[in-house]
């Protein structure tokens, strides 16, 4: 039995990992905390914590986390870098999966990304488009941000200095190493994603849409049963799915 504490709980995801938690018969949910609600209390019959919060909560969630010994699987987005140095900090001390995206078929996209961008090479311009529900706060979505690491990676550039938000006005021509994001908002949409390689006279185009929140509550639920027990450090769904 896995007992785990969901951080997060009055959230959409939150939710979403309630409703499919009661569905597993080897969880069991210890509690459900949110905002204002005390943390270290029920951490202490938890074997790990689920955080769907807000980037500025996750550092202080790993910090205690730590400090008391249990696991951790993250899956709030849009960390500024001291925040992902904190949260480094404590994967020292305590096994953490951390990743953008905890569904089967997005961790599936990542691994194909990478497999057609090592095939087709750099005769392809990149570009990703996602688009989300009218409430989400940060832009490029995590999962975009991987894929377009992904994408720089294999590239071998700087992400930094390839990227281009968008387009406007007179941009000039595309250049060689830029990889494009475009970032799209409206609605109920939960999550769409889409790489696009394109040549002169072809394009390939590989795309994941989610229509539940339970494809990712489901693998957050994974992650947090199988990362209980890890030597310390961070994992992603990769592991989770022994894809590496």
């Amino acid at each position: 039995m896995t007992r785990i504490l969901i951080n997060g709980s009055k959230g959409r995801m939150g939710q979403a990992l309630l409703a499919c938690a009661a569905r597993i018969p080897a969880i069991e949910i210890v509690a459900g905390v949110d905002m204002g609600d005390d943390l270290a209390a029920p951490l202490s019959r938890a074997d790990v914590t689920i955080d769907f919060t807000l980037h500025e909560v996750t550092a202080g969630v790993a910090e205690l986390s730590a400090s008391r010994g249990k696991a951790l699987v993250i899956g709030t987005t849009g960390h500024s870098e001291a925040e992902k140095a904190s949260i480094r900090a404590a994967a020292a001390r305590i096994p953490i999966v951390w990743a953008s995206n905890y569904s089967t078929g997005v961790n599936t996209l990542f691994w194909l990304t990478r497999k057609a961008a090592e095939i087709l090479g750099p005769g392809f311009d990149l570009e990703v488009v996602e688009m989300h529900h009218r409430h989400k706060k940060d832009a490029p979505s995590g999962t975009a941000t991987t894929l377009l690491e992904i994408l720089a990676d294999v590239r071998k550039v700087h992400l930094a200095e390839a990227l281009r938000h968008g387009r406007q006005g007179i941009t000039g021509a595309r250049t060689e190493t830029e990889i494009g994001i475009h970032a799209l908002r409206g609605g109920d949409v939960v999550g769409d994603h889409t790489v696009m390689f394109a040549a002169d006279g072809e394009r390939v185009e590989l795309t994941h849409k989610a229509s539940s929140r339970d494809t990712f509550a489901n693998g957050a639920l994974r992650a947090a049963q199988w990362v209980v027990g890890r030597p310390p450090g961070i994992y992603d769904m990769q592991d989770v799915l022994g894809l590496k």
